[in-house]
């Protein structure tokens, strides 16, 4: 009624499960999905190490075309392709690994960040540690397929990158302006690359829109998916509540991306038919020149 996709109701139900979900813990079968607001089609983004839907061979990209009838095992039927696959998966308690880290070379780390969650920031604070210790002198943070998430996390984490200044603000349809800063303790003096795709929105764009502006990273990938709308949850007191889209956001340059997106300093379309991250290794080479 509002023409806006993104307000919504929630149902008891339903607003428990999405709470529940953004703490980073929760009883599920261990995949994250994407939903496309147009089509409604439901897709598996990454399926989590260690998980039930690992153990029974869901795959990223597969399409969920039936849940069954529900149970402590849930069946459900993915689209592969053209071909209907039935799987029978147990839920149980899942916390959600929304971050990734590794050493690249004997001086690039990398850091892949899933969802902006509850424990995202100390997850990344801990992997950032980690890889200082391992002698990381420049970073790669990949956010490619990453849907977004918490604002205030988001800020957290760039805050330990950022020098001093203005990370994003928002303003409402009245004109008040909200602002987010990062202070001068921490800052990553480090090259840093970040990777993004049509997929990384939201609270990514939100990441990806001050490394850009601040010039401190190199973004590369294709075209984020340009979410640039702010929502806030009004609880009711039957347990259900309503979304509603409040306030746009803007980059430390004052660009609103919504429905427009951000480019990357360097186009590079993911190349599928190589086992090779063809992104990733462009980003490991901008960080070796």
């Amino acid at each position: 009624g509002l023409g806006d996709i993104y307000t919504c109701y929630y149902t008891p139900d339903e607003y428990a499960s999405f709470m529940e979900s953004s703490n980073g813990n929760y009883s599920g079968i261990g995949a994250m999905l994407s939903q496309d607001y147009s089509t409604g089609i439901i897709t598996v983004v990454q399926v989590f190490e260690g998980s039930p839907a690992e153990e029974v061979g869901l795959q990223p990209d597969d399409i969920l075309y039936k849940v069954k009838e529900e149970g402590t095992a849930v069946d459900i039927s993915v689209m592969r392709g053209t071909e209907e696959i039935d799987l029978t998966v147990t839920r149980r308690k899942i916390e959600v690994p929304t971050v990734e880290s590794r050493m690249l070379t004997d001086t690039i780390g990398y850091i892949g960040i899933t969802e902006f969650d509850d424990v995202t920031d100390d997850q990344f604070l801990s992997a950032l540690d980690e890889l200082k210790e391992e002698g990381m002198q420049d970073l790669v943070i990949d956010l490619r397929n990453n849907g977004g998430g918490l604002a205030d996390v988001t800020c957290n984490i760039l805050d330990e990158l950022l020098p001093e200044g203005l990370i994003v603000y928002t303003e409402d349809k009245y004109g008040n302006r909200q602002e987010e800063y990062s202070d001068a303790e921490h800052y990553f003096d480090g090259k840093m690359a970040v990777l993004v795709n049509g997929n990384s929105a939201s609270a990514s764009e939100i990441f990806a829109g001050a490394i850009k502006d601040y010039g401190v990273g190199t973004l590369i990938g294709t075209q984020t998916f340009g979410k640039g709308i702010v929502q806030s949850l009004f609880p009711l007191s039957d347990g259900s509540a309503i979304k509603i889209t409040v306030s746009r956001y803007y980059t430390p340059a004052g660009n609103n991306i919504h429905e427009v997106g951000i480019a990357p300093d360097i186009v590079l379309d993911k190349d599928t038919e190589s086992a090779d991250d063809n992104q990733l290794q462009k980003a490991i080479e901008v960080l070796s020149e």
